[in-house]
């Protein structure tokens, strides 16, 4: 594949007109940027760059949950005090 230099512009109704060319300039020279009033608002890139970009499928959250360390393979120490809890005057044997 031959990148070029220089990004090609596509006017947003020139790219819906031209699709099929659209796809070709992006197999054969890379990105490709559509604009709307001058302004870049969207670019076509092919399917590896995207996968490249992209990282591979995104697991659900089933499977994100289950790929974390089972939890009787890691020790917890959470550091707690083992100090008694100090005492607090709530004021109800009726001074009040």
């Amino acid at each position: 594949m031959t990148v070029s230099t220089r990004p090609a512009h596509w006017q947003v109704q020139e790219a819906k007109q031209r699709f099929s060319e659209l796809i070709r300039s992006v197999q054969a020279e890379g990105p490709q940027f559509v604009t709307k009033h001058g302004e870049e608002i969207a670019v076509v890139i092919g399917i590896e760059e995207y996968r490249r970009l992209h990282g591979g499928p995104t697991p659900d959250f089933a499977e994100f949950l289950l790929s974390g360390p089972r939890i009787d393979e890691v020790e917890l120490d959470f550091g707690r005090d083992q100090e008694p809890a100090r005492e607090v005057d709530l004021g109800l044997d009726g001074d009040a």
